[in-house]
Order: structure tokens, then C-alpha cells, then sequence
């Protein structure tokens, strides 16, 4: 908590301790962390094609569900919206829009 360098917040540090331990849960139980995910959307990334920013949503049904779900396993600060960020960040999910150089 005097750390300067980190997130002082007492509630996300204790979220991070626990969220660890469910992490390590699911890869006991799936294999590893990567299958359990991967396995809401069939081990294939999802391309919204979006035209515009606007066109990007914040949520989707899906990441609602995997939220849904690791919350039903414990795990903290994992709402949809977080979810669908790591969704963009991993490559589950395509929302590049028309004109980015990465689109194609």
C-alpha cells in the first residue's frame, strides 16, 4: 500500500491475490487459462469489420457471459467491459476499422 508504483487501491491489490489463485483454478481445470477462453467463441477470432470508431462496441453478449462466468468462479473487477478489452487485446476479437494500416 506505500508503494508509489502500484495501484494503492486495498480492494483491486486483494482482487489481484485472488484472481491468481482462480486463474490457476481454471487452468487446472481446462488445461490452461488460454482454452477456457478461447472456448467461449470456438477457438476462432471474431471480425466485427467495423467502418467508423463509433462502430466499436464497449460490450457483446459474449463478453457479458465470460463475465459472467468468472465472476461465478470468484474471480474480481472482470465486467464485461474489461472483458471485451482483453477480448480486443488477444485477438479474440477484430475491431479495426476500415482505414486502419492493421486492418488488412
Amino acid at each position: 500500500m506505500n508503494n508509489a508504483g502500484i495501484i494503492r487501491n486495498k480492494l483491486k491489490i486483494l482482487a489481484t491475490i485472488t484472481n491468481a489463485k482462480k486463474f490457476m483454478e481454471v487452468q487446472t481445470e481446462f488445461g490452461s487459462f488460454s482454452k477456457y477462453i478461447w472456448g467461449f467463441i470456438d477457438g476462432k477470432p471474431i471480425d466485427n469489420k467495423p467502418k467508423t470508431l463509433s462502430d466499436v462496441p464497449a460490450t457483446t453478449e459474449i463478453s457479458d457471459t465470460i463475465s459472467r462466468d468468472l465472476k461465478k468462479r470468484g474471480f474480481k473487477f472482470v465486467g464485461s467491459t474489461v472483458i471485451y478489452a482483453h477480448m480486443q487485446a488477444t485477438g479474440m476479437v477484430n475491431d479495426h476499422i476500415e482505414t486502419c494500416f492493421i486492418r488488412k
